[in-house]
């Protein structure tokens, strides 16, 4: 696969940015791993990141590359530092940023697919939040979506008022005084809102020693109150890499390819 780090300026933000892409490569000689690719523009994964992290931390701390390489897929992980993929209360627009601006500049700087059934999306943690997000509100670019060990029940987060020493007012700058509940950064609101017919694939998975996983249920209990079908992997595992590695293979796993 080819590996790119791009750094460009963001309208939506006002600022210099920056993604790390991996494409795929048809290769015959290369040791050790499988490269693939087809004739067309290939399919292409929105891979997001989590809270302390950045667009380089897939890359760096799972096997992602070759993970990817023998289903011929893009990957692309955009950097959108502590936003919770919102349009923050007091900060930048991060969710016009993920959601409207970076798809055109991958589709203007990259060959990939810009069709339904060759979109996906897919994150840890606060990223598991920021994938499910868009696949809710954004359901006709999706076939598949998935949250890894995500921060789905934002708003009890923000009620608990759990606050991170060196971020004391993250909750607070980023959905405001009030807290996300019942609106579009609410990820339980956002299902009691959805047509199950028009939504995407979906898959959840948590550790269950991971202290996001009552979120987690609470999310899936709210999904099936809906009749809206969610894959779920409840099951051993802590919030770490370790994990993270092994249930990104499920995800890519279940990707509705076209020719497996």
């Amino acid at each position: 696969m080819a590996h790119l780090r791009c750094d460009f300026f963001s309208d939506a933000l006002g600022l210099s940015t920056s993604m790390t892409v991996i494409l795929p490569q048809r290769t015959s000689s290369q040791i050790g791993m499988a490269g693939a690719s087809g004739d067309g523009a290939p399919p292409v994964l929105y891979l997001l990141h989590g809270l302390s992290d950045d667009d380089t931390t897939w890359l760096r701390r799972t096997s992602i590359e070759r993970y990817a390489a023998p289903l011929g897929l893009a990957v692309v992980m955009p950097q959108v530092h502590r936003s919770f993929y919102a349009d923050e209360v007091h900060g930048g627009r991060y969710w016009t940023f993920l959601s409207e601006e970076l798809p055109a500049l991958v589709d203007g700087f990259f060959r990939v697919s810009t069709r339904r059934e060759d979109t996906f999306v897919a994150g840890l943690s606060m990223g598991g939040y920021g994938a499910l997000k868009w696949a809710l509100r954004q359901p006709e670019r999706f076939a598949a979506a998935a949250s890894l060990s995500g921060v789905l029940d934002v708003d009890a987060l923000s009620r608990a008022a759990r606050h991170r020493p060196e971020d004391p007012r993250l909750l607070e700058r980023v959905f405001g005084a009030d807290g996300p509940g019942g609106g579009p950064d609410d990820l339980l609101h956002l299902l009691d809102g959805a047509d199950p017919a028009l939504l995407p694939a979906l898959h959840v998975c948590c550790g269950t020693e991971d202290e996001l996983v009552a979120g987690n249920r609470r999310f899936l209990d709210r999904a099936a109150a809906r009749g809206i079908a969610v894959a779920s992997d409840l099951g051993p595992g802590v919030h770490d890499w370790a994990y993270w590695d092994a249930r990104i293979q499920d995800v890519l796993a279940r990707l509705p390819l076209a020719g497996r």
